[in-house]
């Protein structure tokens, strides 16, 4: 009988069950248990019953087969809370799974746990009025970051080896960055959305935090393809985990640019230093080629902002406005602004913005092949309270904090966040490898490399809870 959640990753947790040196029900009532007594509050929700009906049949053949996932509050689970985090929508209920847990499911994946996000996703830091504050296991006073913030405190804090995402403006590399993980946002409409989900401002996608290349891999190979109800969805990719190195010997023909402040964002100076090391060594390991590139892309913070609350608004449908005292202070304000300015020429302005930021980022991929920039602008920040304006002395605006993710999701091209260090305060910093479109394969390459030379912790240091 173990006593403790698999501390290592996905794909060594299969290869335990397969060899018997685990068993999928044991496995499963160690990750209930690990939750009951973690204060990290990275879940909302247990369906104990389901779970283990599945794991006494588990067929561990199966790529995933008998491993307990937690699942994001804002991807949908028949039966389970269908809340966006919001305790306006706190009595929903979804009907159906999504396409994706669908495709966990059928890869032998065992939904177990809902993990807490921010509310709609709509902010960097998982706080809620309905679940309260989750915290980071490298620093409890500490957020894991948003929206995938209970995602990436479970896998980081030992809760679960592997959890949903989603990154509409760095909601996966935000979090993997602040707790030391790996976070991948593909291309646009890799991974399906829906049934039943709205395109909004055509940024967010579907993903995972892992602690392994591999991982992310094999999730990958899961969960791609095309689906009639997403129409932007892409065509089926087969082989992620088994090319892994496929253009090993092709990544020194690249042209990588170290641009730590992505040209937009105001970076604390540790962590800049941090990350500029370790795009420096990535590098070298890599045998990858340096070039200048002056990377300076337009201001696209506010635009998005208001693009988005069209999803939201959507969302309450008849609730609103009776339901604004539920919001939290930010997606209320800034809903109300929304409705104040969003009109025909705010959306003709936020297009014109939209033009502007894909020719920057196509004139970078001209100059080069591969850019490296910090994935948070500092280490995490407080769990609860207002959001900082001010990294290392260095005053931002508070779209600062998106700053260094969105353009890839406006652009809509393939990004990853990797374990760059740890810094003064021993919270984990991460580095953001960004590719154009349809080039996850050579990301997770690039990843592999620096997993091989640069071995992270797979948990934070307080792990198991």
């Amino acid at each position: 009988m173990t006593d403790r959640p698999w501390q290592g990753d996905v794909v060594s947790l299969v290869e335990a069950f397969r060899s018997g040196e685990r068993d999928p029900r044991e496995e499963l009532e160690a990750t209930l248990a690990a939750v009951e007594r973690s204060g990290l509050n990275a879940v909302c929700h247990v369906d104990a019953d389901a779970a283990m009906a599945a794991a006494e049949k588990a067929d561990v053949g199966l790529s995933l087969g008998g491993v307990p996932i937690a699942v994001k509050e804002l991807l949908a689970v028949g039966g389970w809370p269908d809340t966006e985090a919001s305790l306006a929508l706190a009595d929903r209920v979804a009907t159906s799974d999504s396409i994706v847990v669908s495709r966990l499911r059928k890869a032998g994946a065992i939904p177990t746990v809902q993990t807490t996000s921010s509310e709609f996703g709509g902010v960097n830091q998982s706080t809620t009025r309905l679940h309260g504050a989750s915290r980071n296991p490298w620093g409890p006073d500490r957020t894991p970051g948003g929206s995938s913030g209970g995602s990436a405190a479970g896998v980081a804090g030992g809760l679960f080896a592997i959890a949903t995402g989603s990154d509409g403006g760095g909601s996966i590399r935000i979090p993997a960055g602040f707790c030391g993980l790996v976070g991948l946002k593909s291309t646009y409409g890799r991974l399906p959305k829906g049934p039943g989900a709205s395109l909004g401002n055509i940024t967010a996608v579907e993903g995972c935090v892992s602690r392994s290349i591999r991982d992310t891999a094999r999730y990958l190979d899961v969960t791609n393809g095309a689906h009639p109800r997403d129409p932007l969805s892409l065509p089926r990719v087969e082989g992620f985990e088994a090319g892994l190195g496929r253009h090993r010997g092709d990544l020194g023909s690249l042209r990588v640019a170290i641009v730590v402040d992505h040209g937009t964002a105001v970076v604390a100076p540790e962590t800049e230093e941090l990350v500029l090391a370790a795009g420096e060594q990535l590098v070298a390991a890599a045998g990858m080629n340096r070039v200048d590139v002056d990377l300076r892309l337009p201001s696209i913070m506010g635009a998005w902002s208001l693009t988005g609350a069209i999803g939201l608004r959507k969302e309450l449908g008849e609730r609103w406005p009776a339901c604004a005292d539920q919001l939290t202070g930010m997606m209320r304000r800034g809903l109300e602004l929304a409705e104040g300015m969003l009109d025909l020429e705010a959306l003709a302005m936020a297009e014109a913005r939209r033009t502007e930021l894909n020719e920057a980022m196509a004139d970078t991929f001209e100059r080069a092949d591969i850019v490296i920039a910090a994935t948070n602008p500092s280490t995490a920040f407080d769990a609860e309270g207002r959001i900082p304006s001010v990294f290392g002395g260095r005053e931002a605006s508070a779209g600062n904090h998106g700053a260094l993710t969105t353009p890839s999701n406006i652009y809509g091209n393939p990004a990853i966040s990797l374990p760059a260090g740890v810094a003064g305060d021993g919270l984990p910093v991460g580095m953001q490898v960004i590719a154009p479109h349809h080039r996850e394969s050579l990301l997770l390459d690039i990843g592999l490399v620096w997993e091989t030379t640069h071995p992270w912790p797979l948990t934070a240091p307080s792990a198991p809870c």
